[in-house]
């Protein structure tokens, strides 16, 4: 594995065999089917579910709220942990939904690579395009997997073309499909100079290769037809002379992405993805912080939250902060200080996660993903240390995008819909706020569907039935500003004027030219969009 930046000293074994990415595409391009059979090879379940299961076919293991099981699509980004080979895999599948745009943002900050998922007949679409932006945002380096290549599907060389101009990136192939749709066989591994056969009849058989001796190697004339024989010589002719070559170096600054072909719910071209992810995926980066860069060869432990979970399970009112390792060899029952409030915390009870199986982690090293339970201390954003005062930076959170009020069904259970929505607040899934004048709270959120996975979820986890209402509002900006200053302007505007739940002033309205006003009105203070996430 080639090193990034060639001054820095070799990384631990155990450190260097990490491997830690997100899959990242648009809704139903076959991502949360791609997880399940990276667990199936990892050995981590013994069948794969389907996300639209059917009677016995097994429920999804990776997509456990209520409403993703009834849905069929993954609303919350989940983290898994298997090894394969020699490598240890630390999995985050996030949502593909426009909705959840924020919470697949965040967790793009804590991994390494990102696996980009693209359907075989509709090529790079809107959400795919916006994933990408952010991985750009952070030079992460990518790797693509062309999908449902057993269904009619475009052209790989136009699926290709496409990539590079829509994404403005280097594509080169590393499998190569053999005939398409019906007629699709499998893909000649062009790395190892292999053919990879598929099996239609058991969709959880790992597919036979066929070692062969370049494209002119007799042994083919058995396996694939002649007129797909004679296509397949033609184009991987002309792949090699249009593409540019593999250039690892390339893969791990983010300015080229290896494309391999296959069917992930036929368990096929998913094995040579992993083995690509091991060979071409970068190991632990360095992490941004301040006052200073996190190495993950460093010997002390450090790690940041980048995203709460609650109520994982239902049977308990529990709540996971998932902390991705920076630095460091972890151990069960360690004291690490919680660099926001500067307290001590042992941490006696870490989780690793299989889907929503649990297992007590003993120990973890940088780049590992691990859950710590907690009763609302760790937010996201907080930074885990051995007493240094570290604090990772680049962690935002989004002003939202549509708001709404909410009320309780029954005005007695007002106390329960704060508490429930505080809980929300922390988690990342909304952004609740507080009027000034006035009662009740107002909700924002990010897209559409949120407000339904809130609803749905405060009724099943708290018992409450909700109902939303119009807001007059429309958008809500962060001020900042010299103390004084923010005070000043909010008793000047006391009905545009609510409390996050950081107890931070927002200022809500519905014209832009409020927002103008404010700009030219109050030049000492000033409103933003966005905002680190709990400093």
């Amino acid at each position: 594995m080639l090193d990034t930046q060639t001054n820095r000293p070799e990384l631990p074994p155990e450190i260097a065999r990490r491997r830690t990415f997100a899959i990242i595409s648009h809704p139903d391009a076959g991502k949360t089917t791609l997880t399940e059979k990276f667990l199936l090879y990892g050995g981590a379940i013994q069948m794969a579910g389907q996300v639209r299961a059917k009677g016995e076919a097994r429920r999804t293991r990776s997509d456990f709220m209520q409403m993703e099981k009834d849905r069929g699509i993954s609303v919350s980004a989940s983290a898994m942990s298997f090894d394969f080979g020699t490598f240890r895999f630390n999995l985050v599948d996030t949502p593909g939904h426009s909705d959840f745009s924020e919470d697949t943002y965040r967790t793009l900050t804590a991994v390494d690579a990102a696996v980009m998922v693209i359907d075989g007949a509709k090529g790079v679409e809107s959400q795919t395009q916006k994933l990408f932006e952010v991985c750009r945002l952070r030079d992460l380096p990518i790797l693509t997997f062309c999908n449902k290549m057993d269904r009619e599907s475009r052209d790989a060389f136009d699926i290709i073309d496409e990539i590079q101009e829509n994404l403005a990136i280097d594509v080169t192939p590393a499998s190569w499909p053999i005939g398409v749709g019906r007629d699709f066989l499998g893909t000649y591994d062009i790395l190892n100079d292999r053919l990879e056969l598929m099996d239609r009849a058991d969709r959880n058989v790992v597919a036979e290769s066929v070692q062969i001796d370049g494209l002119d190697d007799p042994k083919l004339a058995h396996h694939v037809p002649e007129h797909l024989l004679e296509q397949l010589r033609e184009e991987v002719e002309m792949a090699k002379e249009l593409l540019p070559a593999l250039d690892p170096q390339a893969v791990l600054e983010g300015h080229m992405t290896p494309i391999w072909f296959g069917s992930a719910i036929n368990s096929f071209g998913v094995k040579e993805l992993m083995d690509g992810i091991g060979t071409y995926g970068p190991e632990p980066q360095v992490q941004s912080a301040e006052p200073r860069k996190i190495a993950p060869e460093e010997k002390k432990v450090a790690g940041f939250v980048f995203k709460v979970q609650a109520n994982m399970d239902p049977k308990h009112r529990d709540r996971v902060a998932f902390v991705r390792m920076a630095s460091g060899h972890f151990k069960r029952g360690m004291k690490l200080t919680h660099v926001r409030t500067k307290k001590p915390m042992a941490i006696s009870n870490p989780v690793l996660f299989l889907a929503s199986d649990r297992e007590l982690a003993e120990e973890a090293w940088a780049g590992d993903i691990i859950g710590i339970p907690n009763h609302g201390q760790l937010r996201i954003g907080d930074t885990l240390t051995e007493g240094e005062a570290l604090r990772v930076s680049g962690i935002p959170s989004f002003a939202p995008e549509l708001l709404q009020g909410i009320r309780a069904g029954d005005p007695l259970k007002a106390k329960h819909l704060e508490k429930a929505l505080m809980q929300f607040a922390e988690e990342g899934a909304a952004k609740v706020f507080k009027p000034m004048i006035g009662s009740g709270f107002i909700v924002g959120v990010v897209g559409q569907l949120q407000f339904e996975v809130l609803a749905s979820r405060i009724e099943m986890e708290y018992g409450l039935p909700v109902r939303f209402e119009q807001s007059q509002f429309t958008s809500a900006r962060w001020v900042h500003g010299e103390r004084q200053a923010v005070e000043k302007f909010a008793d000047m505007n006391k009905q545009h004027i609510s409390y996050d739940n950081d107890g931070d002033v927002v200022f809500l309205t519905r014209l832009q030219w409020d927002i103008d006003r404010v700009a030219r009105d109050y030049p000492d203070v000033t409103l933003s969009a966005t905002k680190e996430m709990m400093v």
